[in-house]
Parts: C-alpha cells; structure tokens; sequence
C-alpha cells in the first residue's frame, strides 16, 4: 500500500494539484467583467495593481487589517496552523529525501526539532479553529459536513506526520495513514474549498484593485 501510494499516484496527485488548482486560477480571473463588477480593470491598471499589491501584503501579514485585530485569538490559531500546513510539508527532511529520490532534485530541509514544533503547534491550532466552528453560532452557521470532513482529513494528515515522526510500533500503519491523507488532499484541493490556497490570492487581488480603483485610489472620472 505504502510504495502504491509513494509511486506514481502521489505524483499523479501532484499533477492533479498543480494544474486543477491552476484551471481555477485562470477560470477565477476569465470569469471577472468590469461591466458586473463596475471596476474599471484595465483602464486604470497601475492603481488596481497597487491597490492589489497592497491588499494582499497586508492580509499575509499577522494584525495587518483590521479583520486580523478585530480577533486575536484567531488570528493566531490562523496563522499558526497555515504557517504549519505550509513550511512543514515544504522542508520536513522526510520529503526533502522523496523529492531528492523522484526528482533528482537537492531540495533543503529545516531541522526535525522545527519542523516538530510548527507541526504541533499547527495540529493544536487546527484543533483550536475545529473548537471555533462548532461553538460559536456565527462560525457554525457557515459550517456543512464538507467543511468538517476536510478539517478532520487535515487534522489527521496532521497528526498521523507526528506520530510516525516519532516510529511508534505502529509505525507502517501511521506512515500509510499520513501518506493517503496527504494523497486525498493533492487530489481533493482543486475540487474542493481547499482550493482557497490559491483562489484566496484572487480574492484579495480583486478586492484589492476594486478599492485601488474606486474606493481610494482614484476619486473622479470612473470608468464603468
């Protein structure tokens, strides 16, 4: 199971991530029309850019909008749990061996001691937002089963990395569990809201150019 998983479908599932998530990017800006969205796009480019730019800068950054100091707390899980999702998987040694083996390429890794620590502080973090969706009424309202389905595959994708991590006697049975978790998400991202790893980037950037635009950058001679 593991070396089925390991071999041509995790590269399969790479391929389905990076060119679904892609289709949805390019479907994402082909589907804007300055007429509906009565943002003047290409007439007054330099200021939506700016404004683009500048939305996107300030939401990556933790307490950069006011969204992001209106709730600390969950600011902090936020970030915490993405930075986690994000560098982990990016530079764990673990992987840095499977791209240096499938690919042939030097890939660098962070040390295990880090890579540990953001693992866990992440799965605490997840467990934290997990927590916030089905207690607070607002939060809930949002939530469907999809959404918890995927929390729970991303919290076991989580927590099966660091129990391996640490070769418990069941050890194969954690490493296969981590290893198709990781493979349903490559797979399920660009069908899913697990696509916001891209389509986020497009929100911001829209938002961006629309107050860039309108709401800011340019106060007269629209163009609708």
């Amino acid at each position: 199971m593991y070396e089925i998983l390991t071999g041509p479908l995790l590269w399969i599932a790479f391929a389905v991530f990076f060119v679904g998530l892609a289709a949805r990017v390019v479907m994402y800006f082909m589907g804007l029309d300055w007429r509906l969205d009565r943002v003047a796009y290409k007439p007054h480019m330099g200021y939506g850019l700016k404004g683009a730019f500048r939305s996107v800068y300030r939401w990556l950054l933790p307490f950069g909008t006011y969204s992001w100091r209106a709730k600390p707390i969950f600011t902090i899980m936020f970030f915490v749990f993405h930075i986690g999702l994000v560098i982990v998987p990016l530079f764990l040694e673990g992987h840095a061996v499977m791209i240096r083996n499938g690919l042939g390429i030097d890939w660098p890794a962070m040390p295990q001691l880090l890579a540990d620590v953001l693992a866990i502080a992440a799965f605490l973090a997840g467990l934290g937002i997990a927590v916030r969706r089905l207690l607070l009424p607002e939060v809930r309202i949002l939530t469907d089963i999809k959404d918890i389905m995927l929390l729970v595959l991303i919290l076991t994708l989580l927590g099966s990395g660091i129990i391996a991590t640490y070769h418990t006697a069941n050890y194969s049975f954690w490493i296969t569990l981590h290893v198709l978790c990781g493979v349903i998400v490559l797979l399920a991202a660009p069908f899913t809201k697990l696509s916001h790893i891209a389509l986020i980037f497009c929100t911001r950037i829209q938002i961006g150019m629309d107050f860039g635009i309108k709401r800011g950058g340019m106060k007269s001679n629209f163009d609708w």
